[in-house]
């Protein structure tokens, strides 16, 4: 059980991420979560940083899939932005979204990174799939509330996980 809340990989920042490496290992295509993964919760606009880091996904083959349990309107804004398919209303961990997100790339799931803040949502849902799990730490303090409550669940399962030797 354990196992499905452990990701491949835990960085600070998309930055981070060397994609390079991960086409190398086979990944063909990115899962994205929205909220607190490349655009702060509630914010109308993403970053330049994180504008650029997608778009340089893009220019360099990647192919990418918004996944979010956020409302329709929001996820399509960003999506059609960058002209990327989406999924909004995901009910992550879920896994329809994420073969959806699989099926829309047509991509095997071990082609696909998924990249996301939350353990219990974007880790747990890549997990149960196969793909490569890339947790980063959110964008913003800021968060919906039932997050909020989800984070400190987070907080004792990373300390579970830690104490077993299961991510560092």
């Amino acid at each position: 059980m354990y196992s499905l809340l452990c990701p491949n990989l835990i960085v600070d920042s998309l930055h981070d991420i060397d994609t390079a490496k991960l086409s190398n290992n086979g990944i063909s295509g990115i899962v994205f979560d929205l909220d607190n993964t490349i655009i702060p919760w509630d914010s109308p606009s993403m970053g330049q940083k994180e504008t650029d880091f997608i778009k340089n996904l893009l220019d360099s083959g990647l192919k990418i899939c918004l996944l979010s349990n956020n409302r329709n309107h929001r996820v399509s804004e960003i999506a059609n932005a960058f002209g990327i398919p989406f999924i909004a209303r995901a009910y992550k961990p879920a896994k329809s979204g994420f073969r959806r997100a699989a099926e829309i790339m047509r991509l095997k799931p071990n082609e696909i990174a998924v990249i996301g803040d939350q353990l219990y949502t974007d880790i747990l849902g890549g997990n149960r799939l196969g793909m490569f799990t890339i947790w980063v730490t959110p964008l913003s303090s800021r968060e919906f509330i039932g997050t909020k409550v989800t984070r400190q669940l987070e907080k004792i399962t990373v300390r579970i996980l830690k104490a077993k030797g299961l991510i560092k």
